[in-house]
């Protein structure tokens, strides 16, 4: 009987140690349901990044586009005809002279991780910057594409400032102006507003969490700010403001404008960095806030003056324009409306009223539309600043963190201030330091006599206009 057990127990050993043995040989049988999910979500993930990759390439076309011609034309339009294509030039120039100089150093000082002041060089000359997505900024889009994107805006914001010295800079210390700038004071303010571990960045690691969408301090205190110390600098016209100076074309500045105010969709909505809603939300408060913004100013300038100019309209539009920009991608659409209505009838006030007052020539006004509007777009965003529309920032918990004001938290509006403040401190040193330099290198204003002549002759030995036959 011990046997006939032994032989049993032996033979079922046997048995399911072969079933054992054939089951570990036989390959696993695929899940096709796990296999079909892996493959949808993998082209899902490759259509979001297509999307976004269009979206933002689109955006960088725009932003570009405000430069030349939205840009030339707005201040070509509001110089003298001696001086239209002279001022069109510095527009026009800084598009080739930044983008050589963002991709030998600029970006790198801008975005890569140094001190929270200044990036370091890990991408000079672009390496380390190629097709694959830098997860820290744009984790959907190659990191090409965020780099020419943040050109774009390299580009427009020492643009904005030649309007304050408009008809009495020379061509070559504007080039050596602006080269230094964008080293000095625009890298260094971007990254630490948008670089990672940025002082001032609200997202990568800063110490003081300021809220600019794209660019309310970074591009328009800066610019604005550095354009007031050029005008005080350099002082007034000759025959300012005795001799009327009229712009020579309106038409031109009205189709620059309305270039500007379609460009700066990609200026907003493009920062984004995605096709989300959040890209919906940033386009819509643009375009609330210019309409608010020229309406605004003409309102102001009807009751003062009797009459609401074409001129009037378009620079309400883009004091609009500035002022939504650092708010745009983190207000409501009524909240837009307000701050558009708030630029035009407060920077008209410091155009009209104020540069009268304190008597300096910002030629084109870009301290009045752009530092001023700028400032104000920085404050206000603490106000209306809400995780309903950004929600973004996280606590430990992962619940939406209160933004500004709006939901709360009133914190912010000091942390906003606090931005701008440093955007107005490096700004006003860091263009005094270096218009200093340019005086004593190349010099920086042309002679009276060149002035009078005009800079497309002086400058460049041409002529905008042929009324010859």
């Amino acid at each position: 009987m011990k046997r006939v057990f032994l032989a049993v127990c032996l033979a079922t050993f046997l048995s399911a140690t072969w079933a054992g043995a054939q089951v570990a040989a036989t390959p696993a049988i695929p899940d096709p349901a796990a296999a079909k999910i892996a493959e949808l979500e993998a082209k899902i993930a490759a259509a979001q990044s297509a999307g976004d990759n269009a979206w933002l390439l689109t955006s960088s076309a725009l932003v570009l586009m405000m430069t030349g011609p939205g840009l030339a034309l707005f201040y070509g339009g509001l110089v003298r005809r001696k001086n239209v294509l002279a001022t069109m030039m510095q527009s026009f120039i800084l598009m080739g002279v930044v983008t050589v100089l963002w991709a030998i150093v600029g970006y790198s000082l801008a975005f890569s991780e140094g001190t929270p002041f200044v990036g370091s060089l890990k991408y000079a000359f672009l390496n380390g910057v190629g097709l694959e997505p830098n997860a820290d900024y744009a984790a959907t889009v190659p990191h090409q594409t965020y780099m020419i994107f943040q050109l774009m805006f390299a580009i427009i914001t020492p643009a904005l400032i030649t309007g304050a010295f408009a008809e009495r800079m020379r061509f070559s210390a504007m080039l050596l102006f602006m080269i230094l700038w964008s080293l000095v004071v625009y890298a260094p303010l971007a990254h630490m507003v948008w670089g990672k571990g940025g002082f001032l960045n609200a997202f990568l690691g800063g110490k003081i969490p300021t809220f600019d969408f794209a660019g309310g301090t970074v591009v328009h205190i800066s610019s604005g700010v550095s354009a007031l110390v050029c005008a005080l600098y350099l002082g007034k016209r000759h025959g300012y403001p005795q001799q009327p100076m009229k712009p020579h074309s309106v038409v031109l500045s009205a189709i620059g404008a309305c270039l500007l105010w379609v460009g700066w969709f990609g200026f907003n909505a493009g920062s984004a960095v995605g096709a989300s809603g959040l890209a919906t939300s940033a386009f819509v408060n643009t375009h609330f806030a210019a309409a608010a913004a020229a309406l605004g100013w003409s309102i102001a300038e009807k009751i003062k003056n009797g009459k609401a100019s074409v001129l009037g309209a378009i620079t309400g539009c883009v004091a609009g324009l500035v002022a939504i920009t650092p708010a745009s991608g983190f207000v409501k659409p009524i909240p837009a409306l307000i701050i558009g209505l708030l630029a035009g009838l407060i920077c008209f006030f410091a155009v009209a009223v104020l540069k009268a007052k304190l008597g300096y020539d910002d030629s084109l006004d870009a301290f009045g539309v752009h530092g001023v509007g700028g400032t104000l777009g920085a404050l206000i965003t603490g106000v209306f600043a809400t995780n309903a529309i950004n929600n973004a920032l996280k606590d430990p918990s992962g619940h939406a963190i209160a933004l500004g004001l709006a939901d709360g938290n009133a914190g912010q509006i000091l942390n906003q201030l606090w931005g701008a403040l440093i955007s107005w401190g490096l700004a006003v040193v860091g263009t005094l330091i270096i218009l200093k330099v340019v005086d004593l290198t190349v010099g920086l204003r042309v002679s009276k006599d060149e002035e009078i002549e005009g800079l497309d002759l002086t400058q460049h030995g041409e002529e905008a206009y042929n009324l010859e036959g």
